[in-house]
């Protein structure tokens, strides 16, 4: 096993290979995991996450892809997790994300990683947020966290991110889909991709109409902007790296941002912490504490909710 404050300076260093590593240990749950967080956890809170969603075939990764390109320009350091489904056969990730955003491969302001949902629902993989701390910790200034278009379980990507931008195109009923999945809800920008197409003024109409319609905002309180781009040929990309810089500003100027992040921490602790419960809970199949209380319960002398009272009892003191 390599030494992890080795790799942390190297990954620090921005050497590709060290951060790799680093993120591999967290997918494979690694029993060096506890020590990689420790060691990241005084250099993170630098970059910006930025996570984008949105029905298959709106153009995701080419979006994405002209934003790094777009954040290049500005001499950012920029780091990509693309979330993939999962391979049915190995469990790995689907490289498409990857093909797709070639260009950026030889850049070494760039780091761009798949990572497998490994069958967890929200679209976004078990391990991301500790994958978002290892890029912010290598000293990505944005990170881009691309999602799984998966429908209504997207709209996990805002728990994760600064600040979710939604993707819609013209022709594919994404008036509708965004109103079932009730992404309405978690776009903080949104953007009409394939705007060269028929349809691209109604769509962005529709969305304005529904964004109204579902609106309960203050004065001061942030209006969901809606941009257009044909991401494909780079075509208002500037404008949507704009509204980032102003929903970021908002934030950080409203205290939204500390925020955001404080509740994003708050819900890792609670999955860690959940995650080893069901661990411990998993080892006591075939435990006597188990079935004792199971007998009690056929027996009419306990009910199921005083059972796990007792087995929870029992597992944190023990």
């Amino acid at each position: 096993m390599q030494d992890v404050s080795t790799l942390v300076a190297q990954a620090r260093e921005g050497r590709p290979r060290a951060v790799a590593r680093l993120i591999s240990l967290v997918e494979g749950a690694s029993p060096q995991l506890r020590e990689v967080m420790a060691a990241l956890a005084p250099l993170t809170g630098g970059a910006y996450v930025v996570g984008l969603t949105g029905s298959p075939g709106v153009g995701k990764s080419t979006s994405t892809s002209a934003l790094v390109t777009a954040y290049r320009k500005q001499g950012k350091r920029v780091g990509v997790l693309a979330v993939d489904p999962s391979s049915p056969f190995s469990g790995g990730a689907l490289l498409g994300d990857r093909v797709r955003m070639s260009e950026h491969a030889s850049d070494p302001g760039v780091y761009i990683r798949s990572m497998a949902t490994r069958g967890h629902l929200g679209g976004l993989a078990w391990a991301a947020p500790q994958a978002i701390r290892v890029l912010d910790a290598a000293g990505c200034d944005v990170i881009l966290v691309e999602t799984v278009g998966v429908g209504q379980s997207e709209v996990e990507i805002a728990s994760q991110a600064d600040t979710s931008v939604v993707l819609l195109a013209p022709g594919m009923g994404d008036g509708i889909q965004a109103a079932k999945a009730g992404i309405l809800e978690i776009g903080d920008v949104y953007v009409v991709n394939k705007a060269d197409r028929d349809g691209a003024d109604a769509t962005a109409r529709e969305l304005n109409h529904m964004l109204g319609l579902g609106e309960s905002r203050g004065p001061g309180d942030w209006r969901p902007p809606i941009v257009k781009t044909v991401a494909a040929r780079s075509e208002g990309v500037d404008e949507v790296v704009e509204a980032l810089e102003k929903h970021r500003a908002w934030m950080e100027e409203h205290g939204v941002l500390t925020e955001r992040r404080r509740s994003r921490a708050a819900r890792e602790v609670e999955t860690i912490a959940v995650t080893a419960l069901r661990e411990r809970i998993g080892d006591l199949h075939g435990d006597r504490r188990l079935s004792a209380l199971a007998e009690r319960i056929v027996s009419g002398e306990l009910d199921p909710y005083r059972a796990a009272d007792e087995l929870v009892a029992g597992l944190t003191q023990g």
